[in-house]
């Protein structure tokens, strides 16, 4: 007998932890002869916002396509809410990806195409109007509703490209560079957007933007030459009594950072990007080491915006990959 029923799933789609949202299992993917990923696998749990970073050429859009069913991996499986992605069918209206460059018909009006969107999530056409309208309310652009996409700003084409992500509700959601090209406002708001509508949701997002990583994902995995170098919480990848982040609101000068160098307490400075740094320090009483910190930059005038105990994030990128930094520090 035919099975009609796109949500009903078979046993042998069904895998994975019960406990992740989304399970990567032995992904290998060969383009000819070269090896884009290499026996790759990590669990991302429920209800998280997971980081995926690497270098250019790590494999993240790849893997991303895979999750996505866009591609077919050589071996190995990934797993959505227990649902091997060969039958992505059957994950409608509880999975959806933005990609890094979606864009929307120019002359067609913002709503028309949402609700399309929804449509083909399952939806009829009165639900899947509600469901834009509701995806737009959410990102703030309800005014934008009726008007053709080419009217909108670069910033406004990001929001309402993040509302298609969210329409419907779905459970797992895939963003790729969800703010690239956008201006640090935007930028911040597209962040914030993300923090609110993520809640009781696992949103996986693939950035060059390590800070933001940092500061917005709970879990991250780092790839490098298509392998997994590193899967841990945030908390745990950059944690460190013996390292202290330092953010200026000015570049920082070679001058200030040879004299922390010279300072007994300090065993080396690690520039992120061009007015941040992280001090790695002695096992010393913490108290006469921020005092000695704070003394070299009072005798240059120069005031931080932020020092705080802990790696940052593009320190441990650069520990990992072998140093190799793409701007991903940019904020």
């Amino acid at each position: 007998m035919t099975n009609n029923n796109p949500y009903e799933t078979s046993e042998s789609s069904i895998g994975g932890s019960p406990d992740s949202a989304v399970s990567v299992q032995n992904i290998t993917k060969n383009y000819g002869k070269q090896t884009v990923l290499d026996n790759v696998s990590f669990e991302i749990p429920k209800n998280s916002i997971f980081g995926i970073i690497g270098p250019n050429g790590a494999g993240k859009t790849t893997l991303f396509s895979i999750a996505a069913g866009f591609l077919k991996a050589n071996s190995g499986s990934i797993h959505v809410l227990g649902i091997n992605v060969e039958h992505v069918s059957k994950l409608m209206g509880r999975f959806s990806m933005l990609p890094q460059d979606a864009e929307f018909q120019a002359g067609i009006p913002v709503l028309e195409q949402l609700t399309m969107f929804a449509e083909l999530n399952g939806m009829d056409k009165v639900e899947a109007r509600k469901a834009a309208l509701e995806a737009l309310k959410i990102v703030g652009l309800e005014e934008v509703a009726k008007k053709a996409a080419r009217t909108l700003s670069h910033g406004m084409s990001k929001r309402v490209a993040l509302c298609q992500a969210f329409i419907g509700n779905p459970e797992v959601i895939l963003l790729d560079e969800p703010t690239a090209g956008l201006d640090p406002d935007n930028a911040r708001n597209v962040r914030d957007l993300i923090r609110e509508y993520s809640k009781n949701k696992t949103v996986i997002i693939s950035s060059h933007n390590l800070k933001e990583i940092q500061n917005i994902c709970h879990n991250v995995a780092i790839l490098d030459k298509g392998k997994l170098v590193e899967n841990s919480s945030m908390d745990n990848l950059v944690a460190s009594r013996n390292v202290i982040r330092v953010e200026l609101n000015e570049d920082a000068s070679a001058e200030v950072q040879a004299a922390l160098l010279a300072l007994d307490c300090v065993i080396e400075v690690i520039s992120t990007d061009s007015q941040s740094f992280d001090l790695v320090t002695q096992n010393t009483g913490r108290k006469e080491t921020l005092k000695a910190i704070y003394g070299v930059m009072g005798e240059h005038d120069i005031y931080p915006k932020s020092i705080q105990e802990g790696e940052s994030l593009e320190s441990r990128f650069l520990q990992v990959t072998g140093g190799k930094s793409d701007g991903s520090s940019s904020s």
